[in-house]
């Protein structure tokens, strides 16, 4: 039975940078990846933003977060950030639940910058209460994929162990026995550690059933980025806001446009602990306590692009023009308490010491430095 010093559960962008950070301090690491490859889902699946705080000016605690990380997360993954753009925040006159003068409050008192804009040669402002020059950046997800991947296969103190699912785990004199099975030939093998990391995701709770932990409190929804060509808009991105509105901002370094909207964007939502959606009656592989990839999914909804153009496009002037370049679709996790205040806090907490158990809660990406402050 191997024994490791730290177990990870989940391949993704937060478990993989705790795999790093904790073989750098002499540890030796296996991370547990269901899937074939590492980063699949929710980790390369999103608007590719690294928020500055803009975003949640009903959440001074999330907004806080992504500013204090910001910088160091640029400077870490400098040659996949993409800030040679400019991004508008604007306050919609109708439905807003934050209006110029609040939003202009909260930038001040974060101290981010925050500009009026009274004309733009793309942007329509009749629409708009006010518009605002800001300064936000993007990530290129796939390449950040990459380059952790590499930081991994580098590192002689990490195994990964992929396709692999975590059927039991029992504490056992200060240390956890962990009973894995491979999914694809059935091979059932049992590893030892004294601590063990979840850094699942969507699949989070099934992972604390498991370990005999307390379910988190989690709503779910199928979601679409739809990816675009957008000519006549220039080097820009515009984010309507605050309410059921919409963004559309370059897509990492890929050249082309992240599109997305609130109303939109979501396509099913469960509001069970464990994601449970219709599409699974249809895919027996994809289980709530057990979730697969929705990307390479037969049952994936049909995109909704045509709905978020309409809706962007009451924002943009007619010389402004968008091809459809296909969809990206994950699972999207969220804390039930965020429906309050629209927060994304990321959770990192110890709850069971010798043997010890973690949980990762991801919230946003340049908040993956958290883990250093728990483990």
């Amino acid at each position: 039975m191997r024994e490791y010093d730290f177990v990870i559960v989940g391949g993704g962008l937060f478990g993989s940078y705790a795999a790093v950070y904790l073989s750098q301090k002499g540890f030796s690491v296996c991370i547990l990846e269901k899937e074939k490859e590492l980063f699949q889902k929710a980790s390369t699946v999103n608007q590719a933003r690294i928020h500055s705080g803009y975003h949640y000016p009903r959440s001074i605690a999330t907004a806080q977060i992504s500013e204090e990380y910001k910088a160091r997360f640029i400077k870490d993954h400098a040659e996949f950030i993409n800030d040679k753009f400019t991004h508008f925040y604007a306050i919609d006159k109708f439905n807003s639940m934050t209006d110029a003068a609040q939003f202009e409050r909260f930038c001040n008192y974060l101290k981010i910058p925050c500009k009026r804009i009274l004309e733009h040669d793309s942007i329509k402002l009749n629409r708009l209460e006010s518009l605002f020059e800001t300064k936000e950046y993007s990530f290129d997800g796939s390449q950040i994929a990459k380059f952790y991947q590499s930081k991994l296969e580098q590192a002689k103190n990490i195994e990964i162990k992929k396709r692999i699912e975590v059927k039991a785990a029992n504490p056992f004199n200060e240390f956890w026995e962990i009973e894995i099975q491979d999914i694809d030939n059935q091979l059932v093998t049992r590893i030892k550690t004294n601590k063990v990391i979840s850094a699942s995701y969507a699949g989070t709770n099934g992972i604390l059933n498991i370990f005999g932990q307390k379910e988190i409190n989690l709503i779910h929804e199928i979601t679409e980025i739809a990816i675009a060509e957008v000519s006549g808009f220039g080097a820009a991105g515009l984010t309507v806001m605050d309410g059921p509105f919409t963004s559309m901002m370059p897509f990492g370094l890929s050249g082309k446009y992240s599109l997305s909207s609130v109303s939109y964007t979501p396509h099913e939502i469960s509001k069970n602990n464990q994601p449970t959606f219709s599409c699974q009656l249809k895919v027996k592989s994809c289980r709530p306590d057990f979730p697969s990839i929705c990307d390479t999914c037969i049952a994936k909804p049909k995109t909704n692009f045509a709905k978020m153009e309409h809706q962007i496009r009451h924002y943009l002037k007619e010389k402004v023009e968008l091809k459809y370049a296909g969809s990206k679709f994950t699972i999207k996790s969220k804390l039930k308490a965020s429906y309050i205040d629209d927060g994304r806090p990321t959770h990192v907490v110890k709850l069971q010491e010798n043997p010890s158990f973690y949980c990762i809660f991801a919230g946003k990406i340049n908040s993956i430095y958290e883990i250093e402050k728990v483990v």
